[in-house]
This record gives structure tokens, sequence and C-alpha cells, in this order.
């Protein structure tokens, strides 16, 4: 929607109270809402896993810099479209996060302005619709004295529960000690952080994934997920921060499905030179946590498996075309219903703090 703001205006001029009495505010059509059960009793459905963009950020770019992030996709740019999918999903809050992080490459004033207008959109959306959106912030980890500070704010001053951050600035894992203050500020502040991936450009060679079937997303992702990961276990960041909690898109990557191989990693093999003073299954079952967007019974079955109920969480990747899950985590013949309430609402209420 070109005119946000001007959206955002005309909402504003309703009252908070008509939207909790159950009221449509105005621009906004009324949706049919999805009600998900378990067991016959309705249960909160909470998404880790939500895009969005704020074109206006366009307007403080270099003159002559193309705009580096798609805002025409559909439903990326806050609307009330955004509120009819979560309804005919039945999703009743999304955790919203802008994680492109074209902004890793630009200069300190110009990332901290733009971290800056994306973070105070997503406090006046999250105003507007209270009982719908939290956010999570996206700082701009390539300076990461000003990351921490970008968090504090984010959290302490507007309310967001966390950042999302990508798994590589400058095709480097951001796991070395200059880190260090970005981490310790969110184990401070107890706030989790959300790695999305970009199609794992610090991995593979230019032009390595491309071809049929859009590999740069469909193996790319998860491979970038896979490696950001391990870094963060065998560079020894959860063992400096041992309250960190760090999430993964995707279902953790290909991590979760290979765990073996990485379980003897430091063990088997002599040039491996691992920090970790654990098992990279132990981190996986306390300080990570990974979305249910494997997309099978078995995929979700063998998620749990490896990493307990405890660190799944529902992920959508709206508004992007994929699979739902969570009719799969709700069929899932393997979980209690209190597992399956926990995946879909439980662990994230408790990880963001979120009222219910």
């Amino acid at each position: 929607m070109a005119n946000r703001r001007e959206f955002l205006r005309t909402a504003g001029q309703a009252t908070v109270g008509v939207w909790l009495a159950g009221g449509t505010l105005p621009g906004l059509a009324q949706s049919a809402r999805r009600e998900v059960t378990i067991g016959g009793e309705p249960v909160t459905i909470v998404d880790i896993h939500a895009h969005c963009v704020f074109p206006e950020v366009a307007d403080v770019l270099p003159e002559g810099m193309a705009t580096p992030f798609n805002a025409g996709f559909p439903g990326l740019t806050l609307g009330a479209d955004r509120l009819e999918v979560m309804d005919a999903r039945g999703i009743d809050i999304q955790a919203l996060s802008v994680n492109g992080y074209w902004w890793y490459a630009e200069d300190r004033d110009l990332a901290a302005t733009i971290v800056r207008m994306h973070d105070e959109g997503l406090a006046e959306w999250c105003a507007m619709y209270p009982e719908r959106f939290v956010a999570l912030s996206s700082v701009a980890l390539q300076f990461p004295d000003l990351a921490a500070q970008q968090l504090e704010h984010a959290v302490t001053e507007l309310g967001h529960r966390g950042a999302s951050i990508g798994g590589h600035v400058a095709n480097e894992p951001p796991t070395s000690a200059e880190y260090d203050v970005f981490w310790a500020k969110a184990e401070e502040l107890d706030v989790p952080i959300f790695m999305h991936p970009n199609n794992a450009m610090n991995v593979v060679r230019e032009g390595g994934l491309a071809g049929r079937g859009n590999l740069g997303n469909i193996v790319g992702n998860p491979l970038e997920t896979t490696v950001f990961l391990t870094h963060m276990m065998f560079d020894g960041v959860l063992d400096r921060f041992p309250g960190l909690k760090v999430g993964a898109a995707h279902g953790g990557g290909y991590l979760p499905s290979y765990l073996g191989r990485t379980e003897v990693a430091c063990e088997i093999r002599a040039n491996a030179n691992c920090a970790n003073t654990k098992m990279p299954s132990e981190y996986l079952r306390d300080q990570i946590f990974v979305d249910t967007m494997v997309f099978s019974e078995e995929g979700l079955r063998h998620l749990v498996a490896e990493t307990g109920v405890s660190q799944v969480v529902y992920g959508s990747d709206i508004p992007y075309d994929w699979p739902d899950t969570i009719d799969i985590v709700v069929d899932s013949p393997s979980l209690s219903d209190a597992d399956k309430r926990a995946i879909l609402g439980g662990n994230l209420v408790e990880l963001l703090r979120i009222q219910t």
C-alpha cells in the first residue's frame, strides 16, 4: 500500500477501544476469522516469521540509489490485507520484522536512519493493533556498538520484543569478539534474536545456485541458517552468553536433519579447533529455537525429536506463498495437545512476553 502513512493516520482517528471491542477500524474491511482448536478448545497462534517493509525509507536514500527492497511485492507493505490473511489462516499475533538487511552495507549515519525509520514504523503499526502485532527490531549489525544501542532503545523505549538479524555481515558470521557487545546487550535485556537468511550469499560462489528451481532460496536459505547456527556454537558465542536465545528460520536449516555429523565434528576432526564447551545437541535444546517451516508431519516429528517441544515455534513466512504449517501441527499424531499448544503459541507467548 503506497499510502501506508495515510492509512495509519486514518486508522489512528479511531480509539483502540473500538478494536478491543471487536469493531472495525476505519479503512479496514472486516474479514472472517478462522478459529483453530485443539481438543475442542481454541488455541492462540503466534507467528515469529512475518515479513514487512516500509517503502518510505527510499526517501532518505542517496539520489540515484536503487530501492534495495521489493516494496511492490504483494503484502509486504503493511495494510488491511495483512490482517485479512492472518484471519483467514487463524493467526492471532504476528512478530513483525524487516529482514532484508541490505542496510548492512551502508555507512553508520544512513544505517542508523534506516533502522530508526523501521523501528518507528513498526511501533506505530503495533500501537494501532496491540492485540495482533509485536515487533522485532532489525539493527545495523555491521556496527555492533550501534546495534546494541538500537536494540536497547527498541526494547526499552518502543516496546519491541527482540531483534531480527541476517546470517552474516560482509560475508562473515557475526560471531567474533567485536560482536560481543551486541550479544551481551541481547542477553542483558533477555530478548530473543531471530536470524533470517539471504540465499547463502556468504557461502556459495556467485552463480553457484543459479538455474532451475530457485535454489538460492530453496537450498541457500537453509544452508545459510545452518552455517550461522554452527558458527554460533563452535565459535563459542553461546558459551560466552549462556542466557542468549537465538531463533532460526526455516526449521533451523539443515542442522536438525544432519545433527549427528555436527555432534561429532569437534571430537573426530583434528583441525576442528572448536570453542564450544557443550555438545551441539545441548544448545539446540536450550538456547536455539526454530520455526515450523518443514512442511510435513515427518519433518515436524523429527524436528521435535531433535530439539524438544520447547524449542519449536510457529512461523508462516507471510506474505510469501509457502504451505502453512498450522494444520500439520494440529493434526500431528506424534504430538500431545499440550505440545501442539506450546508450538503454535505458548512458547512464543513466553519468549516474547505477550499478554493474552
